[in-house]
């Protein structure tokens, strides 16, 4: 048997965890920029609020209306999701973590329990140790697991944990099932099915293999055999990532080259800690930038470059020399750069490296080592970027020639503190 956990309305619940006058009100949660909604709770779903509706037009769609809108906090939500999978770690006898707010549990051997009771005092642990609502599904396939997730977020009488584990409640629950909402179905492969009449799961489920085989990929054929509770979708959640991209778009527009250095250090900074958290190296660090593609009236420009790396790593002194060497060779004056982003590729094992004739010294090197792991250390303990590499935070004033700090190019106006992560955002509590 396969368990899905499901954070119910995930950002928006950890919101709800340190702030109870959110409850009941309608929340969202913005994407970076502030851009536009990423989340939202239960109310602002009911108002007929849209995922990615652009924030400044919130005021305009639902005139009288007071919509709680909230920066996405990262850090917080990813804080919050290890406590969960901590618990679920020590409730299952293995996990496979999907996404920051959803887990399969690998529930071998616990087929003879009370599989409803085990989830319902799951969930009830969960919301009492870490204050967040969490819905189980419970099937023989992670197909049906999605499914059984979605009637315990959806329907309170489940008590937030619904079992599928017989033929009768299987062929119920896909009767009752969206087709465009099955895992696996994506929106072209729901409209091709509804072109052919298929509307439910049932009826996804009731058409021929060989039909099935016939119009669809490898990928369907697999969905519909999962809906028959035949297992046949491997884990591939501990793949480790061949590739690591860090990019975003700039809330204005930059124009001179410390300004797109100190984002791309910034960018080159968080792909070797997401190295380091998995225990690689790279050898190849590409950076690209480009201007407004939308901005008709300003000169076009895009390109990218890659840096080889003598010897693969993941210290951040290094990965940050070698995007902004990367940077220089693409930069031009006169335009007006919105986007840029760092990707280092060429991925491998920390504990294989061959090492380059001409490497640093090995002295230098064994001190970007731990010059690296003491930042994430402290950032770790601290919030992030408590300890950042200079070039990440500071360039040089045109008016004074001094070192000056560069401000965060994110927009966050509305975000709420690191709670769980940061000294300083620790909650005070004042008694009389």
């Amino acid at each position: 048997m396969f368990g899905l956990a499901d954070c119910d309305n995930c950002y928006v619940s950890c919101e709800r965890v340190f702030n109870p006058s959110l409850e009941g009100k309608p929340v969202v949660v913005l994407s970076n920029n502030d851009g536009c909604v990423v989340a939202r709770s239960p109310e602002a779903k009911a108002l007929g609020i849209k995922e990615g509706t652009p924030f400044y037009q919130l005021e305009e769609l639902f005139p009288g209306q007071h919509i709680e809108a909230l920066s996405s906090n990262y850090t917080l939500y990813g804080d919050m999701s290890n406590r969960i999978m901590e618990i679920l770690r020590q409730a299952a006898p293995a996990i496979e973590i999907y996404s920051i707010d959803e887990a399969f549990l690998l529930l071998d051997g616990m087929e003879q329990m009370d599989l409803k009771t085990w989830g319902e005092n799951l969930s009830q642990r969960i919301k009492q140790w870490v204050g967040m609502p969490v819905s189980l599904g419970i099937a023989p396939t992670r197909t049906l697991a999605k499914v059984a997730s979605k009637f315990a977020k959806k329907y309170p009488a489940y008590h937030k944990c619904c079992v599928i584990d017989t033929e009768e409640k299987r062929l119920k629950a896909l009767s009752l099932f969206p087709i465009e909402d099955v895992w696996g179905i994506g929106r072209r492969y729901a409209e091709k099915l509804k072109y052919h009449g298929v509307q439910t799961a049932l009826d996804f489920h009731n058409k021929s293999e060989s039909w099935v085989r016939r119009e669809f990929t490898v990928v369907g054929w697999r969905t519909w055999k999962e809906l028959h509770g035949e297992s046949c979708i491997a884990s591939d959640v501990h793949t480790e990532k061949k590739s690591i991209c860090t990019s975003r778009s700039f809330p204005g527009m930059l124009t001179t080259f410390d300004q797109l250095r100190t984002q791309v250090s910034n960018y080159a900074a968080h792909c070797s800690y997401k190295l380091r958290r998995q225990k690689s190296v790279c050898h190849l660090v590409s950076v690209f930038a480009e201007t407004n593609r939308f901005r008709d009236d300003l000169p076009q420009y895009g390109n990218s470059a890659s840096v080889t790396l003598l010897t693969p790593t993941a210290t951040t002194p290094e990965l940050i020399q070698a995007a902004t060497q990367a940077l220089r060779q693409i930069y031009r004056e006169g335009f007006h750069y919105k986007r840029a982003g760092v990707v280092v590729t060429g991925i491998s094992p920390d504990y294989a490296i061959q090492s380059s004739l001409w490497d640093l010294p090995t002295e230098l090197r064994e001190k970007y080592r731990k010059l690296s792991y003491l930042m994430d250390k402290v950032n770790r303990k601290n919030g992030d970027d408590t300890l950042v590499i200079a070039s990440q935070q500071y360039q040089t004033d045109q008016q004074t020639g001094k070192a000056a700090i560069f401000k965060n190019s994110i927009l966050h106006d509305h975000r709420s503190p690191c709670y769980t992560t940061n000294l300083n955002d620790i909650i005070k509590v004042k008694a009389k």
